[in-house]
């Protein structure tokens, strides 16, 4: 705090000294503000056309430029985001001339910013993120989010068949790690269990935006590892009028897979509607070992929405159905018995953004209600007879809310965001084998989001999240005199700072504390859970997670050369540690895993490398890196933590057409927990091509080759019992989409 009023108060002072100089002739002072809102604009670059006299606006958009030499001038103001605007004045000797200037905003690149790591969407980091759209979203087409991320810089893939398949941030998983759909909580039951899949599509995602560090202010209290936002346009929000849509194809030799979707929009100046589908199907996976049973699957997902528009209010509404059947391999020996997964989700959401007059100008309601339906079945085939039995069911209702208001800047602060977001679930548990309770969870939550510019080159932020959490457990007829329950205010917050010291180079860096409460898993499971093949024990002594996390990035990006590395630290109180025991529960032959409390640290970083030696040519690098200890009871490693990683590409576009390799390079990953197994390093060579159409619309064609040497590796992350099974063996895609 000292830091920051020193700074402040030397800009002002500079100022004050500044605006007390002796000048020689006359000068010029006034106010650049916006044309739309009157807002001060700050940082807004002014120079006299024709000679050296400028300076830049300060944080109330306030200017003086002295010294001005008689006669007609051109005023020109620039600033990023701002339409260049020109003022012409005349001034006389020992004149004083006060010239207020408008400017008009035009908005920033909007591919290049992230939104979920802001509400204001400033454009400043503070913590490394990427953003994936149009055709680089295409090149990473499969058949779920883990295994579209896994390789990007701190994603790994927690894996049990394709299906369930979540992506992990720098060694963390569940919900210390968000997957919001536009915003918010999707109502899925992803977070819980290796066998539990995001309830979407990945081709009905149009954006996606991953932000790695800490990101719990504005969507929660736990997220320390990170967020992933899941953007559709389910809800338009920019349209054209008439007739617009997509309409893609997919297919994959490694578990003859198929995939189908369209979209379609019609719009005209104040409305729109879409309508969507998609449809995906495919075998089991084939690995260089062979087959491997039980992973299989089957799902569609599709949604209905409108939109609207005019001068102060946008938004709209959509309905969103979904179905996911997939198989669970459980005996990867006997063809005849498995477990299969069965999902349903219905979900309605809603977006609404207005503008009004006064200090609070701008908003935006989001809402997401669910219902989720998952049975766990039991099969056996006996002679062309199938039995069936539930083993586990699942029924939940969510509802996930969030409003947000923009402020004017005021005083030192730029433009912030101060909001309020509610979440709730029930989720009660049936079937044969019930191992643990049912759910309801309460969360009420307000937040707000600062930035404070220091100058053109620095800006600090700073947030504050206070919540109000109640958990309490649902009786089942395992569980039928259960009523424990807990409640807690609590808080999480974050200091960040950007600055910009030279042209092409970016520092970043921010402190964040979460909080994350216990799930009903972790507290009181007893059984066996057989999608995920694991007997669970919980531990119903177990205390409030409370993370502290350090992340600091430096950014270059000049010429042919473009590069980051970034550096983290993660301290917690109470990390809860889903640990295998190395026993095996006799009744049911699973490996007993439980959940324990403990003192932890997990640090590592990223480091990325893009250059482009010739117009057409580019060449990439990429490493991560984890370590995770528990450092309390000893020294021991964290388990499913993933191991060091280095990817390496090289691509030549030609324009209408690309070629593509890539290479990647695991180590063996033996610091492992006591009754973890290690697993050896291996190397993945990949090739891609593509090929760009432009008539009647825009067609992409893309040809991939993944584990081309039919490499027989583990991944560290799998949640396949037999630790002796490969990961999938070479494959070849093929994906084409129109966009029309």
């Amino acid at each position: 705090m000292r830091v920051i009023l020193f700074l402040l108060g030397f800009f002002v002072l500079v100022n004050f000294h500044l605006s007390g100089q002796t000048r020689t002739d006359a000068n010029v002072f006034g106010h650049v503000v916006n044309a739309e809102t009157g807002e001060h604009i700050p940082f807004i670059n002014l120079v006299i056309e024709g000679t050296r006299i400028g300076t830049i606006t300060d944080v109330s958009g306030h200017y003086i430029l002295t010294n001005v030499p008689e006669g007609r001038h051109k005023l020109l103001a620039v600033g990023l985001g701002y339409k260049t605007s020109a003022i012409e004045f005349e001034i006389r000797r020992n004149q004083s001339l006060e010239v207020d200037m408008e400017v008009e905003y035009e908005g920033l690149n909007l591919d290049e910013l992230v939104f979920t790591a802001s509400p204001t969407q400033s454009g400043f980091r503070y913590q490394p993120d990427q953003v994936y759209t149009g055709e680089s979203l295409q090149r990473r087409a499969e058949s779920s989010f883990g295994e579209m991320l896994n390789g990007e810089p701190g994603v790994a893939m927690r894996s049990m068949g394709s299906m369930p398949s979540r992506p992990v941030i720098r060694g963390l998983d569940g919900d210390r790690i968000l997957i919001l759909e536009n915003g918010e909580r999707m109502g899925d039951i992803s977070e819980t269990s290796a066998d539990h899949s995001i309830a979407l599509d990945p081709l009905a995602v149009s954006r996606l935006e991953v932000v790695r560090g800490p990101a719990s202010l504005l969507y929660g209290s736990s997220a320390l590892g990170g967020v992933i936002n899941l953007m559709t346009t389910d809800i338009p929000d920019r349209w054209d009028p008439g007739s617009s849509g997509v309409f893609s194809l997919q297919g994959a030799s490694m578990n003859k897979m198929g995939a189908g979707f369209g979209r379609y929009t019609y719009g005209t100046d104040n409305f729109s509607t879409t309508g969507r589908f998609a449809f995906r199907q495919s075998g089991d996976i084939t690995t260089p070992d062979g087959v491997l049973l039980g992973t299989s699957m089957q799902n569609y997902d599709g949604a209905f929405g409108l939109g609207f528009k005019n001068s102060n209010l946008q938004g709209g509404i959509s309905l969103s159905l979904s179905g996911q059947n997939y198989e669970i391999p459980d005996n990867v020996e006997d063809p005849n018995e498995g477990i299969e997964i069965r999902m349903k989700r219905q979900a309605l959401q809603g977006r609404f953004a207005f503008e009004r007059k006064g200090f609070l100008d701008k908003g935006q309601l989001r809402f997401n209600a669910t219902r989720m339906s998952q049975e766990e079945v039991e099969y056996e085939i006996d002679e062309g007879i199938t039995d069936e039995e539930i083993g586990l069911e699942y029924n939940k209702l969510s509802f996930s809310s969030t409003l947000t208001m923009q402020h004017k800047p005021f005083g030192f602060l730029d433009r912030g965001a101060m909001g309020v977001n509610l979440h709730g679930h029930e989720m009660k548990m049936g079937g044969e084998e019930i191992f643990t309770p049912g759910e309801r969870r309460i969360s009420l939550g307000i937040f707000t989001f600062q930035e404070i510019p220091i100058s053109r080159i620095m800006r600090l932020q700073f947030g504050l999240r206070l919540d109000y959490q109640y958990t309490g457990a649902i009786s089942n007829e395992i569980f039928p005199d259960i009523s424990s329950s807990r409640s807690a205010v609590n808080y999480s917050g974050s200091f960040g700072f950007n600055h910009r010291p030279i042209e092409g180079l970016e520092v970043g860096g921010q402190f964040a504390r979460s909080h994350r409460n216990p799930s009903v898993e972790e507290l009181f499971a007893n059984g066996q859970h057989l999608g995920a093949g694991v007997y669970e024990i919980g531990d119903n002594t177990l205390k409030d997670e409370i993370g502290q996390g350090v992340d600091l990035f430096f950014r270059w990006e000049k010429g042919m050369l473009q590069f980051e590395l970034a550096g983290f630290v993660n301290y917690f109180r109470n990390f809860i540690i889903f640990e295998p025991t190395g026993n095996i529960d006799p009744g049911s032959g699973l490996p007993i895993f439980q959940y324990e409390g403990d003192e932890a640290r997990l640090l590592g970083g990223e480091f990325s490398l893009a250059i482009q030696p010739v117009e057409k040519l580019k060449l990439g690098l990429g490493l991560d890196y984890v370590n995770g200890k528990r450092i309390r009871n000893g020294s021991q490693y964290i388990p499913f933590i993933p191991p060091f990683r280095a990817n390496a590409d090289i691509e030549y576009d030609f324009g209408s057409f690309w070629l593509g390799a890539k290479t990647q390079v695991v180590t063996t990953q033996n610091r492992v927990a006591p009754e973890e197994d290690s697993t050896e390093g291996y190397i993945l060579l990949g090739m891609s091509a593509g090929y760009r159409i432009n008539a009647a619309g825009r067609h992409v064609i893309i040809l991939r080759g993944d584990n081309l040497l039919d490499t027989r590796y583990r991944d560290h992350l799998s949640r396949i019992e037999d630790r002796n099974f490969p990961m999938p063996g070479r494959n070849i895609s093929l994906a084409y989409r129109w966009f029309f």
